[in-house]
């Protein structure tokens, strides 16, 4: 699972919401959720957006910094 997906897992996992809640609050449907938290698949970028702004919670992007 790639570093963000973990980081979102962890996300739902201490968030104390249930996956039922989660799915009313977000539409995503509760299969996605459980396929997500096992490993199973990702979310697509909107999913994971609805989410995250359920979750009070956001992501950005930066320029990597060049290794030296």
């Amino acid at each position: 699972m790639s570093e963000i997906l973990e980081q979102v897992r962890q996300l739902i996992e201490t968030s104390g919401h249930s996956r039922y809640a989660i799915w009313k609050a977000t539409g995503i449907p509760q299969q996605q959720l459980s396929r997500l938290m096992s490993g199973q698949s990702g979310l697509s970028l909107d999913s994971l957006e609805r989410l995250l702004q359920y979750l009070e919670h956001e992501i950005r992007i930066q320029k990597k910094r060049k290794e030296k």
